[in-house]
């Protein structure tokens, strides 16, 4: 709703009393040139002009003296002077050989102001506004500035924003712009729904949308706001998720999007066909290319007969041929998928068709719009470099690589023609967005209690793409000062080098000592399959038992005799993830393995081990987890000390405090901590049956698990040094919120021994400020 008012007003009508009046000159010409069809005219008077020179008028008018013209070349002329925008009045009139040229400028604009506003900040609505000052004022511009700031507001779910320009006036024909803006209030989205979804629920479907309904936290979340462009997105996404589940022939027929009779809310429905539900049938491998060992590129494949078809699953043994064939040094082989249906069986057949590709190479890849990332950050997305043959997949897979830095707002791929036509240019275009934060926050959590925090984090460090951490924390029962370096592509490869610093005090409230360490640890990272990284670390670290009082323990105080100590070791852990590159988007797995061996003053074995499994059920309503994770530490002549043992808190095994179970000493009751530990964990996480929107799940959930052995004893009563289980069951509540998953557990323990420290609640919550 846009309104022009004011001078506004007067500027428009004084436009058409303008046109009213060259309609008259020209009329007045029309009775000569009906009797004599030319004019011309020995001299010209202009007048009113203040800035503009005569000369400048003449040249918009195109007139020249002794210029012979007709009355429709004198029409023209003063359309030609009212259109340089500089008049806001153009008088024209013949007399005798004569030209007499009356005009009233436009004034200068002296300042533009927004006015009104408080949700958006001036800076950003004077951005889109192409009215200036010290520039002729334009009452055309004025109200296209209108429609973009009304556009800014509208992109926000303001839509009943309304702006109203209005002039004021100054001295020396000079006036200030004044944008009158009324922002009204945010039209958010009160419901998605869908028509023609049978296998999956509008709350799974609308889980996977970009788009969000309005709930209780709308203040926060600007996502429940209608963005046309967004709709698009969730258009593409919504037909990945189907597709990859099986359904091949799934489209949205049309997304309706409606106002509600208020203009205060929209409506949006998704009408879609689903289609029916596929799986692979026959999985062949052909070859027209010569020299191809068609059994060895069969092997390769990992599509089988009778899985759920997924184009992702196609895409990712397509990319493992590609692969394959330039390991066998076979050039320019392109992989064409030929898929044929048995509409009968409901399964794809799919024929992997190994042909010769064209021979085109890739000329040279320019980048542009990268002002602060260097162009080595961009290249390194790329697998092929100048010279390689091109690969089309290969170029789109790059292009999503650099747009998953985060450090683009917006990333653009193209592939044109080059100086040859076996030749292509990749054209890179980027938008460097902002990569760096400096926040001071507060946490919490049921284990160290209230903390401040201040970090600051660059993850584009002098634009080389390395990640810079930094990170100060203080909470009741410790304080932790840590440092992080990582360089992603090391020696420009796939090996991510870093170095890890942290140092922590504690001030244990439920033990009669205090600790302090230190540990610097550069690593290396780097893959070895498709789905296993591997890392490789130094670490050396530097352990104290502080403030020991003497009704403490007598294996802590003999341990404490020690000093600090200095530790040097060397480690590695190998993760093996399917969470995210697997071949089934609703099962996972996660396998860690790692070891660290001391030397030195110290000499052990220390080694933990994870697997961990996830799967979706009941049209992916409910999800299934189940982990088993455990850990040993052989220390030479069983010397470890307390601060070298696993303990177990609430992140590990819910339910019980930090130190809370495993191996006590039987005169003090101090917490020693244990060389072995074993925990299994499962749980289920399902819908309330609240509206998505408020981000609310439930869970159910049951963890076994103990740590035991202390190693030396030197002589004391342990309790709990053998094996000894407790069982811990409880329900949960998931809450997802614009500052970060929380978690609420309500514990109870089935199994638990007299001297355990129990906990029936346990939240953690993170938040900035």
């Amino acid at each position: 709703m846009i309104r022009s008012t004011g001078r506004v007003a007067q500027f428009q009508a004084a436009t058409k009393s303008a046109g009213f009046a060259i309609l008259l000159s020209v009329a007045s010409v029309l009775p000569h040139a009906a009797m004599a069809q030319n004019f011309t005219f020995n001299s010209v008077n202009i007048e009113g002009n203040q800035r503009v020179e005569d000369g400048t008028i003449l040249s918009f008018a195109g007139i020249s003296r002794g210029e012979t013209l007709t009355a429709g070349q004198l029409n023209d002329a003063v359309q030609n002077i009212r259109n340089s925008g500089l008049f806001e009045s153009v008088d024209v009139t013949p007399s005798g050989g004569t030209l007499n040229i009356n005009v009233v400028e436009f004034p200068t604009v002296f300042r533009v102001n927004v006015e009104g506003n408080s949700e958006v900040r001036d800076a950003e609505l004077l951005s889109v506004v192409r009215s200036q000052p010290r520039r002729v004022y334009s009452p055309a511009q004025a109200e296209r500035d209108v429609a973009a700031i009304t556009e800014v507001y509208a992109s926000q779910g303001r839509i009943n924003a309304t702006v109203t320009p209005r002039i004021i006036q100054r001295s020396d024909n000079r006036v200030d712009l004044i944008f009158e803006v009324n922002e009204a209030g945010v039209t958010e989205i009160e419901r998605i729904s869908f028509i023609g979804n049978r296998s999956f629920s509008e709350g799974r479907l609308r889980r996977v949308l970009a788009t969000k309904q309005a709930g209780v936290l709308r203040a926060l979340i600007s996502a429940d706001t209608f963005v046309a462009d967004r709709i698009d997105f969730d258009r593409r996404v919504l037909t990945d998720f189907y597709q990859s589940r099986g359904y091949a022939d799934f489209v949205v027929q049309n997304v309706d999007v409606a106002l509600t009779r208020e203009r205060d809310a929209y409506l949006i429905t998704f009408n879609v066909q689903e289609g029916q539900r596929f799986a692979f049938g026959d999985v062949t491998l052909t070859s027209t290319v010569p020299g191809v060992d068609e059994a060895l590129f069969r092997n390769a494949l990992r599509t089988s007969t009778g899985d759920i078809y997924s184009p992702a699953t196609v895409e990712t043994d397509i990319a493992r041929l590609e692969r394959l064939a330039i390991q066998q040094g076979i050039r320019f082989l392109q992989v064409e998928p030929r898929i044929t249906r048995d509409d009968r069986n409901l399964r794809l057949n799919v024929e992997f068709a190994l042909v010769p590709g064209e021979r085109v190479f890739v000329e040279r890849i320019d980048i542009e719009g990268n002002s602060t990332t260097l162009d080595r950050v961009v290249r390194n997305q790329f697998r092929t470099v100048e010279g390689d043959p091109f690969n089309p997949r290969e170029i789109r897979e790059s292009a999503e690589r650099i747009r998953a830095l985060g450090f683009f707002a917006d990333a653009q791929v193209e592939a044109r023609e080059g100086s040859r036509p076996d030749q292509v240019i990749i054209d890179v275009d980027v938008t460097e967005q902002p990569t760096g934060s400096l926040s001071f926050g507060a946490n919490f959590d049921t284990d160290n209690g209230l903390g401040l925090v201040a970090s600051y984090r660059q993850r584009n460090f002098l634009g080389r793409g390395q990640n810079l951490n930094f990170q100060l924390s203080t909470a009741e029962s410790n304080r932790l000062l840590t440092f992080s370096f990582t360089e992603p592509q090391f020696l420009d490869r796939d090996l991510r080098a870093g170095i890890n610093l942290a140092y922590r005090t504690t001030d244990n409230q439920n033990a009669l000592y205090d600790t302090e360490t230190f540990r610097l640890s550069p690593t290396l990272n780097f893959p070895v399959s498709e789905n296993g990284r591997l890392a490789l670390f130094y670490a050396a670290e530097y352990t104290d038992l502080t403030d020991v009082q003497d009704d403490s323990s007598v294996i802590i105080q003999n341990e404490a005799d020690a000093g600090g100590i200095w530790t040097n070791s060397l480690g590695y852990t190998y993760s093996y993830d399917t969470r995210r590159t697997g071949l089934d988007p609703n099962s996972g797995v996660l396998l860690r393995f790692g070891q660290e061996f001391g030397f030195g003053d110290s000499n052990f074995i220390k080694t933990t081990a994870l697997a961990s499994a996830e799967t979706k059920v009941f049209n992916e309503e409910v999800t299934l987890r189940a982990t088993i994770e455990g850990g040993h530490l052989d220390y030479a002549d069983n010397d470890s000390r307390v601060t070298d043992r696993f303990f177990l808190g609430s992140r590990v095994l819910r339910g019980f405090q930090a130190g809370g179970i495993g191996p006590r000493d039987a005169a003090t009751d101090d917490a020693l901590g244990g060389n072995t530990f074993a925990v299994a964990r499962l749980e289920a996480e399902f819908p309330l049956g609240l509206p998505e929107e408020y981000g609310l799940s439930g869970g159910v959930f049951l963890d076994y698990g103990s740590v035991w052995d202390v190693g030396n004893t030197f002589g004391q009563d342990v309790l709990y040094n053998d094996f000894t289980g407790r069982t811990v069951a409880g329900i949960a509540v998931f809450w997802d919120t614009p500052i970060g998953p929380l978690r609420f557990n309500f514990t109870e323990a089935l199994d638990a021994q007299d001297r355990d420290q129990t906990k029936a609640f346990d939240i953690t919550i993170s938040t900035q400020f």
